[in-house]
């Protein structure tokens, strides 16, 4: 039988921390560059909970408990996942759930991807599908959560709302998060508020960054102050949008389920689970011609079930996106109508006017130009100094095999006299033995022995930057892991295929003197290899050939002959986890912005993007290809 008024997130008190008598569900989870917070697996949440008991600002190695992660290293203190073989760095966070609730229970829901393998849902969707399968609901919508997928319990299976494209899904159960009780120590208050790492310069970041931002300031002010509703009469079917707040504004949360007309929407649920009393947006659209009317926010004085409450702390960041769900009868607004849009009336920012109680003008949204007008093939010309117009990957750029101890004595010189300081692999002191004696055994390299890079001076265990260097692509080169000095030519993991270059006779906003440099990628379909996370695996090409832009001028070929060398270097794809589908398996970019938006910029990757070309000579630099390489 369904539980009444299961809630999915932990209550709060008025600081923003679970009462000390409450037990929770401890998830962590690590954050995308898409801004989704993805969960660990509960046997990986177990061993950060084991290390964070005995030093709650020490390190996590996360190999330890799972093999595919090996690489990877989570520092407590600073609250991030630091990969050592490409120096990349994702903020985490640890998070709190119900111990009634799916990660309590040990439940994980799937999707089944493309490739037959099952990709886990996020834990907010997980917990959300759990709490309606144990009410015994039929079905469930997941617009509430800014998703347009309808999981429908009778036949397990997920529909894309606007492909109507059906997908398996399956319940399985695993073992349950690990449970705590009490307040959270005051080691483990990180400082509140702080940047998630180094931020995404690109404009699609800064304006989801900043629409957040404005957004959650607009929503704490409707908790101190309540706003008088809209009058309306009983006989009219308004709408009702459930609205959510990001948890990076004082921790707290406005969790508002969904509600609509009881018989006209079929035991459609609210995502939110339990009462539908809390925040509520109203709003009367006409069906014919969408004028501007007013929208007024009013808040439930109902002190119910759904009284302030949060699913992370106030001091583990939680930068989620904020979504707008409209709940009325689902033909009201056709489909291109933006439910949240991104600047205000007098477009001095990025406020959402129904949010500030302003009117909204519903307007069908634009549709990005992806690509120029059709061009003949005799107007591709070649880019100028650049021979060719064709790059394959060449199986001599596939070998391997250098041996770990001669690639480390290669680049690092002894030193006599060990400074008392931490060896930031292992996190040990450099006067003690390496934190990975015992571990790897390696002739020549005692455990004690310490080096110091060359370039940058920084000092490490020889047999830590073994076990770096191990857990890497292997092909002859070091990188720092405090500076990311890169220490020979960095190789990467892509798979074989063939990239493209011509120039084409248009340009691109705010490029308008020159003509434009087309890049053409195309990877396909294959096994991946043991350089790969799952080797003898399939793994899928989504999206090919990709078609990228840049200005036909001084600076866009400067960057088209470093992208031809990062391609050389295999640097420009790798395989993994698509961060927009969670899609595992298969090819996706390796830290190298592109821009994909020929003739705009509605998605961020388009024009003009004044910053853009200067960014990526960043991003290339950081990858070991610098404009040092480039021959004059």
């Amino acid at each position: 039988m369904a539980r009444p008024g299961s809630g999915l997130l932990v209550p709060m008190n008025r600081v923003g921390y679970p009462p000390q008598n409450l037990a929770r569900v401890v998830v962590w989870e690590w954050l995308n560059e898409h801004g989704r917070w993805r969960p660990y697996s509960a046997a990986v949440c177990h061993h950060i909970e084991n290390v964070l008991k005995g030093d709650a600002r020490g390190s996590v190695v996360l190999g330890q408990v799972d093999a595919q992660l090996s690489p990877y290293i989570i520092d407590l203190q600073s609250m991030h996942q630091f990969r050592q073989d490409t120096g990349t760095m994702r903020p985490v966070q640890r998070n709190f759930y119900e111990p009634s609730s799916a990660p309590g229970k040990g439940v994980v829901w799937e999707w089944e991807n493309d490739n037959g393998s099952w990709t886990p849902y996020d834990m907010e969707i997980c917990v959300t599908i759990q709490n309606a399968y144990e009410k015994q609901h039929p079905w469930l919508d997941l617009t509430s959560l800014g998703f347009c997928y309808l999981i429908d319990f009778n036949s397990m299976s997920q529909t894309n709302r606007q492909s109507q494209r059906k997908r398996r899904l399956r319940r399985r159960m695993d073992l349950a998060y690990p449970l705590i009780m009490g307040s959270i120590p005051k080691s483990q208050s990180w400082p509140v508020g702080t940047s998630s790492g180094q931020p995404c310069s690109c404009q699609q970041c800064i304006l989801v960054n900043s629409t957040r931002a404005a957004s959650n300031a607009i929503l704490a002010s409707q908790r101190r102050k309540v706003y008088g509703g809209m009058a309306g009469n009983s006989g009219t079917t308004g709408t009702l949008g459930g609205v959510r707040q990001s948890n990076t504004f004082a921790g707290t949360s406005l969790w508002s389920p969904t509600s609509g007309s009881s018989a006209a929407n079929h035991n459609n649920i609210s995502v939110g689970g339990g009462q539908p009393k809390a925040e509520q947006v109203q709003s009367q659209l006409s069906s014919a011609n969408f004028p501007c009317s007013p929208v007024m926010p009013s808040l439930s004085s109902s002190h119910g079930h759904h009284a302030l409450t949060i699913n992370g702390q106030n001091n583990l960041n939680r930068p989620g996106t904020q979504r707008i769900s409209m709940g009325t009868t689902r033909g009201a607004i056709p489909p291109g109508v933006p439910a949240l849009p991104v600047k205000n009336l007098t477009g001095s920012g990025p406020v959402h006017p129904a949010l500030a109680g302003l009117p909204v003008c519903l307007t069908r949204a634009p549709k990005p130009i992806l690509h120029p007008p059709p061009i003949n093939k005799s107007d591709m010309k070649p880019v100028t100094g650049i021979n060719g117009m064709r790059r394959k990957t060449k199986k001599k750029h596939l070998k391997r095999g250098k041996n770990p101890e001669d690639v480390v004595r290669r680049y690092t010189e002894k030193i006599k006299v060990v400074p008392d300081e931490d060896c930031t692999i292992c996190m040990e002191r450099l006067v003690m033995s390496s934190g990975y004696e015992g571990v790897l055994q390696h002739k020549g390299i005692k455990p004690e022995l310490v080096g110091k890079l060359g370039k940058c001076g920084h000092m490490y265990h020889l047999l830590c930057l073994v076990a770096m260097y191990n857990n890497g692509n292997k092909d002859g080169s070091l990188q720092c892991a405090t500076c990311k000095t890169i220490y020979g030519e960095k190789t990467g993991t892509q798979p074989p295929g063939k990239m493209e270059y011509h120039v084409i006779p248009h340009s691109l906003p705010g490029y308008s003197d020159c003509k434009t440099i087309r890049i053409v990628y195309d990877i396909p379909a294959g096994i991946q290899t043991n350089e790969h996370p799952n080797p003898g695996k399939k793994f899928s090409a989504r999206g090919f050939p990709r078609h990228c832009y840049l200005p036909d001028n001084e600076k866009g070929r400067r960057v088209l002959k470093l992208l031809i060398m990062a391609w050389d270097r295999r640097l420009i794809f790798t395989i993994g986890t698509s961060s927009t589908t969670g899609e595992s398996d298969t090819v996706v970019w390796n830290e190298i912005h592109h821009k994909t938006e020929f003739g705009s910029n509605l998605t961020g990757h388009g024009y003009p993007d004044p910053n853009y070309l200067d960014n990526v000579l960043t991003e290339l630099s950081a990858q070991g290809v610098g404009e040092d390489n480039l021959k004059d």
